[in-house]
């Protein structure tokens, strides 16, 4: 199936992301992204995770410089700007209110109108920045350090979710394993680098099989924790002398859960137009898992670029621009919303 309806409506409009600990503005004109500028919060690496208190407080130093930035590298002055779009959730409170904030009191100068922003539709329709696109419908799964869910996508704005974790994220997971193995924060995308010189069946871990399409990760962090234990109580060197191995066996874990629900969500739904979106699509270990698994099921596989995967504005320009093309505006009254769902 083709898609329902071409993006053709002119706009210029300027995003924010600030749902979490990345700060940035990107500006899209009729569909193109012009600038997506993104300003990492370093400060949280000290305290092996993101302390909410002290996101929001760097948002508020990061926000003015980085639409500056998003402005001046799109050569988009604000006066030409024909809407402002932020993420309204799900995301940290205080972060959340930052963004909002400043959009709303932007796009009241201005009088122009505003967009509101599901961030985890955000994420999956970053897909349609770039060519190759996606067709309708395709399936979609988000992994992040908050979501894990298979969402059946049937046009831009219309979505369900089809199965999610019970529990932890699978983003969780990794960042939770590699807190045990002492990694610095953020520790998922040294996950990743350590496997890919290791042996991914080295080690095993049980993988918990939830009804349907749902997943749970809550089982393999327990387990891992009782694994390190026994392990190093019998050789305190034994996470130096097989890094390695321990990140490509957790991996491997991890990624044969999400793929083996997916590929069931595929057989079920008769779709076989599949992506993967958010932080952990960054994955190489998943990225390459999903390529392989495509050319055995005969799927058309979408994977997007890397500064798409992770927390940015262009995904939020990308997601707006779908809504301003249907007309579905917000007003002053638009507020946060931490825990919004599709």
């Amino acid at each position: 199936m083709q898609n329902k309806k071409e993006l053709s409506q002119p706009c210029t409009l300027l995003a924010i992301e600030s749902s979490c600990d990345e700060t940035s503005a990107a500006v899209l004109h009729n569909g193109q992204i012009l600038s997506n500028i993104i300003a990492n919060q370093t400060i949280h690496e000290a305290y092996g995770g993101v302390v909410p208190e002290l996101a929001s407080r760097e948002h508020q130093k990061n926000i003015v410089p980085v639409v500056h930035q998003a402005l001046a590298q799109a050569q988009i002055h604000k006066r030409d700007l024909q809407a402002i779009a932020f993420t309204q959730g799900p995301g940290l409170l205080g972060s959340l209110l930052v963004g909002s904030s400043f959009a709303k009191s932007m796009a009241w100068g201005l009088q122009i109108p505003l967009l509101t922003v599901n961030h985890m539709q955000a994420h999956i329709l970053a897909h349609f920045i770039d060519e190759p696109r996606p067709k309708f419908p395709f399936l979609c799964l988000t992994v992040s350090g908050g979501h894990t869910q298979i969402v059946l996508v049937r046009d831009y704005l219309t979505m369900e979710i089809i199965g999610e974790t019970q529990d932890d994220a699978v983003g969780e997971a990794f960042d939770k394993t590699a807190k045990l193995l002492n990694l610095p924060y953020p520790g998922g995308p040294l996950i990743d680098k350590y496997a890919q010189q290791g042996n991914p069946l080295a080690f095993s871990f049980p993988a918990v099989d939830m009804p349907e399409l749902n997943f749970s990760f809550s089982g393999i962090k327990t387990a891992f924790l009782y694994f390190l234990q026994k392990n190093v109580a019998q050789n305190p060197n034994f996470v130096g002398e097989n890094l390695a191995d321990i990140c490509a066996s957790v991996q491997h874990t991890l990624v044969h859960i999400l793929l083996k629900k997916l590929r069931k969500a595929s057989q079920q739904t008769q779709i076989k137009e599949i992506a993967i979106a958010g932080g952990v699509s960054a994955n190489s270990g998943l990225r390459k898992a999903l390529s392989e698994m495509g050319k055995k099921m005969d799927w058309q596989i979408y994977i997007p670029d890397f500064q798409y995967c992770t927390d940015n504005a262009a995904m939020i320009a990308m997601a707006a621009y779908c809504k301003f093309q249907q007309g579905i505006f917000a007003d002053q009254t638009a507020s946060p919303m931490p825990r919004m769902e599709f």
